[in-house]
């Protein structure tokens, strides 16, 4: 006997069951995280006692019944108490609950499909964007392209190779230099570099070579597409290319591939850019670690790039692209770009579509570039924003930069407390109470190694409002509104669980290379013991954080950060853009590096870049990619390269 979820007796057992846990001040989907998560484990279990009152709900596909014990353990990770009448009344509900998510499961609900509802993180009340036509970035002087010619690719490799797009881009449309011949020294540089870095999954040579082949062809023929054209690129491969694997850098994905082009690949095409790499990135978007090892930062090759956007971080530092396109959900983007030395712009959620892209979290996943300069990155967004009538996230919202704007008519903030810099504080005597003497002073020793990274780091910060005042930038002092930002990852952890359910059921979640405790692995697991009730209370919760971040914003155009902090939770979660620039290398006294028992150090040691963050209104990335970009034309930080061996 299977169950009819449309048969009377379930519609009546369903209708029965709401009714008393309403009156028992409960919600009907209390426990799809945190109970059917326990009731769904293949063991033995006994029927539960008698209900004279209701019928027993037949179980699916031969799950064990579900008992008051098992209520019991999903009510403590819940975190509420019920009666034993209460318990009772539940049973043959929750059975129905979970036949109906067995049922759901047996859709095999594809990557691609989005949940029915769409977050938007507009504030009520607020206008929505206006669509406008697209306008061409507004840049300043012309850059120098002296020693950007294919003569110098043999004899000055690295000037070429370590070139904007704007340089690289004048150069081809003046016939300094062929695609064909950039293209060829980046996929050697890539082959070159990538045994000691791990940033290519695939490399995409023949589509590049034909691309580049054609690029030539146009611009001899007088047919300019812009600033793009014939310019190398790299994608993270998580974006799908026809004809070639898109690993999603997962083992047990080697062979996925796809039959259309991510939206954000078309775009790129149209504009005359020439993709020669799927890049590496961390397994299903976490960290630097993928199926084919750990991908290197090229100013450190001992420390990992950071990630997700692991190997667009790290190629573009080492000049083996022109740019690169990544991800971000939380930090995928703004990580890789600080510890790889490489300038990025997260945009606003919603600006750019995420079509054919893999989904980690509806509601917070966003696409970026990551270059060698804010203009590159400014050039590059112009190129993919905006709607395509599939993601049904994208605002008309318009992306007009100009930067040439007179930077001190802008009103800029900074948050104040993040670049104090950080007072001493011993362990605290109750910790330090339970270690062993020599525990006691490992961990001091460490604690005091943290603290003197940590002000290393906050002075070279602070440097930056000497500098930003030096060029006649007006800073007003600001915080962060007082919210528990990260209490609504659950968001995250939740969709993320979702996206990835066939994995977690199937157990090829056993096949990814990290398996730790932080992995997604262990963590798909783990969230699916989130209940229903408290993801939504977790999103009702983030109208709020909106409506404060909204708040903050409305005085200021910019607002200059460390790249680290509440901030970089706050905005992903409520939607704000960022733009991080290279903000200059830690010096030879900086503390060593010290990879110790941490698999992948956040510290690189003297030498090493650091970043600093501009943070922009919903939609306003233009007015900071402008003050970013003249704090990159003052400083040059942006110029600096690792020297490769």
């Amino acid at each position: 006997m299977t169950f009819d979820a449309n048969a009377p007796s379930a519609g009546l057992a369903r209708r029965r069951f709401l009714a008393v846990s309403a009156a028992a001040g409960l919600g009907g989907t209390l426990f799809p995280g945190t109970l059917f998560a326990l009731a769904t484990q293949p063991s033995a279990g006994s029927p539960p006692p008698a209900n004279e009152s209701m019928e027993a709900q037949p179980d699916l596909r031969g799950w064990p019944a579900i008992t008051p014990e098992m209520i019991d353990a999903a009510a403590a990770i819940a975190a509420i108490k019920l009666s034993n009448e209460q318990k009772q009344m539940m049973l043959d509900g929750l059975t129905g609950q979970r036949n109906s998510a067995l049922r759901v499961r047996t859709l095999n609900l594809a990557n691609s499909v989005a949940p029915a509802d769409v977050f938007n993180p507009v504030p009520t009340g607020t206008p929505l964007p206006h669509a406008t036509a697209p306008l061409p970035v507004k840049l300043g002087t012309a850059p120098s392209i002296s020693g950007i010619t294919s003569a110098a690719l043999s004899s000055q490799e690295d000037a070429v190779a370590f070139a904007t797009v704007r340089q690289l881009g004048e150069a081809l449309r003046l016939r300094k230099l062929t695609s064909v011949a950039l293209t060829k020294m980046y996929l050697a540089r890539l082959k070159r570099y990538d045994p000691s870095l791990h940033f290519v999954i695939t490399l995409t040579e023949e589509r590049a070579l034909a691309q580049a082949a054609q690029a030539d062809r146009e611009m001899a023929a007088g047919k300019y597409r812009g600033p793009l054209h014939g310019i190398p690129w790299g994608a993270k491969d998580l974006l799908a290319v026809k004809g070639y694997p898109t690993t999603w850098g997962a083992a047990g994905f080697e062979e996925q591939h796809f039959d259309e082009d991510a939206e954000v690949v078309k775009r790129l095409d149209a504009a005359g850019a020439v993709l020669i790499a799927k890049l590496s990135m961390g397994a299903l978007a976490q960290g630097d670690l993928w199926f084919g090892g750990r991908t290197r930062n090229p100013w450190n090759p001992r420390q990992g790039s950071s990630g997700s956007s692991a190997g667009s971080g790290s190629a573009v530092a080492a000049g083996c692209v022109g740019f690169a396109i990544g991800t971000e959900t939380l930090g995928s983007i703004s990580s890789p770009s600080t510890r790889c030395g490489a300038t990025g712009l997260r945009p606003s959620f919603g600006l750019v579509p995420r079509t054919g892209g893999m989904a980690l979290t509806w509601s917070m996943d966003k696409i970026g570039p990551i270059a060698r300069s804010v203009e590159d990155c400014a050039l590059v967004l112009n190129a993919i924003y905006g709607p395509d009538g599939h993601d049904q996230s994208v605002q008309p919202a318009p992306f007009h930069a100009d930067l040439t704007l007179d930077i001190r008519k802008l009103r800029v903030g900074y948050l104040k407390s993040a670049f104090d810099l950080p007072v001493f504080q011993p362990l605290p005597a109750e910790a330090a109470d339970k270690l062993s003497a020599a525990e006691r002073a490992d961990r001091e020793q460490e604690h005091r190694r943290d603290f003197d990274r940590n002000l290393y780091d906050a002075k070279l910060a602070a440097a930056t409002l000497d500098r930003l005042r030096a060029m006649n930038v007006t800073l007003t002092p600001v915080e962060m509104p007082t919210f528990h930002f990260s209490a609504l990852l659950n968001v995250l952890s939740a969709e993320a669980a979702a996206a990835f359910d066939e994995l977690t059921i199937s157990g090829r979640d056993a096949l990814l290379t990290g398996q730790k405790s932080y992995d997604w692995p262990n963590g798909f697991r783990t969230a699916r013991f989130i209940s229903a009730v408290d993801y939504i209370q977790a999103q009702r919760a983030r109208t709020l954080a909106i409506a404060a971040m909204h708040k903050l914003f409305l005085d200021f155009d910019v607002i200059v950060t460390p790249s680290s902090g509440a901030q970089l939770t706050a905005t992903n979660l409520c939607g704000q853009p960022a733009v991080i620039v290279p903000n200059g290398l830690r010096g030879e006294d900086a503390p060593a590096f010290s990879a110790g028992k941490d698999e992948w150090p956040d510290y690189g040691g003297p030498g090493t870049p650091v970043s600093i963050t501009f943070l922009a209104p919903l939609y306003g990335e233009a007015k900071a990619c402008a003050l970013a970009a003249a704090y990159q034309q003052k400083t040059g930080f942006h110029r600096l390269h690792p020297k490769l061996g």
